[in-house]
This record gives C-alpha cells, sequence and structure tokens, in this order.
C-alpha cells in the first residue's frame, strides 16, 4: 500500500496546486485512500516535496521511485524538514515543530538511539525529550538547535 500511495501522491501533486497536506489528505481521501496526519508527514518527506508560496511540489517536477527510498528519514532531515524551535527545561528538551511535524521528529529521534535520550513523547506540534539529566539535556538541546541553525 506504501507504493501505491506514494505514486497516488505524485499523481495528485503532478495534475493540480495542492497548498496544504489537509487539502492533499481530501484529494487522497477522493480516491480512496484513508491516511493519518503522521503517515502523510512521512511520505512528503520521503518523496521529498518541498513547499513554496504555491504551494506543494516535487523536486524538479518529479520524485524517485518509493522502492528506491526505503530508508527512514534522519534526525538532521526531520529538523529541517519540521523543527522551529528548541527550549531545553531541566532534564528535557521542548521541541518546537510545524503543525503535524512533531510525530516524525520523535520518531526519527527514537530510531537514533542517542545515548542521552529516555524517551520522547509527540503531541501534533511539540515533542518531549525526556533525557537522563540536565546536563545530557543541554547536550541534546545544543545538538538540536545546531540543526535548526541556517
Amino acid at each position: 500500500m506504501n507504493v501505491e500511495r506514494l505514486n497516488v501522491i505524485r499523481e495528485v501533486l503532478s495534475s493540480s496546486p495542492v497548498a496544504s497536506q489537509d487539502e492533499l489528505r481530501r484529494k487522497l481521501r477522493r480516491r480512496g485512500i484513508q491516511v493519518t496526519q503522521a503517515t502523510l508527514s512521512r511520505d512528503i518527506h520521503q518523496l521529498r516535496v518541498s513547499k513554496g508560496p504555491g504551494g506543494y511540489s516535487l523536486p524538479n517536477g518529479h520524485a524517485a521511485p518509493a522502492e528506491e527510498d526505503d530508508q527512514a528519514p534522519s534526525v538532521v532531515e526531520m529538523m529541517n524538514s519540521f523543527g522551529l524551535r528548541v527550549v531545553q527545561a531541566m532534564n528535557q528538551v521542548v521541541l518546537s515543530t510545524v503543525m503535524g511535524g512533531a510525530q516524525p521528529v520523535a520518531a526519527a529521534l527514537d530510531r537514533a538511539e542517542w545515548p542521552q535520550i529516555v524517551g520522547t513523547i509527540a503531541g501534533d506540534d511539540t515533542v518531549l525529550v525526556i533525557c537522563g539529566d540536565a546536563r545530557q539535556a543541554a547536550e541534546v538541546g545544543t545538538r538540536l538547535r545546531s540543526m535548526l541553525e541556517p
């Protein structure tokens, strides 16, 4: 289903302008594909879709076939796509993301298995990163903030 869904997303983005993830989700639903916000965010990232003033667009007008891009996105890629702000609070780091970006970022952090991170909790636009102590939280915060810098 993943490859089929990615192909339909490519088709929708190639055929008409799409201004938001919600609009894309509605267009997919009309084609018989039900998708959650988190899954759609991952798909958009996997296809390397970008959002500009005119809405979403595929890279160079096309995307790599789904079979070629089977590796999960890294923390750096997720932070570049969704990260907005990082704040430390004692042994925790609060990471603000764009709407719908928290779960993909938390999943990337979980996959990365950074030794300082005990666990993550994701809402819609906020990730709570729990660390072993304040020193480890400072390290994680610094590392995440460096990913947000241009």
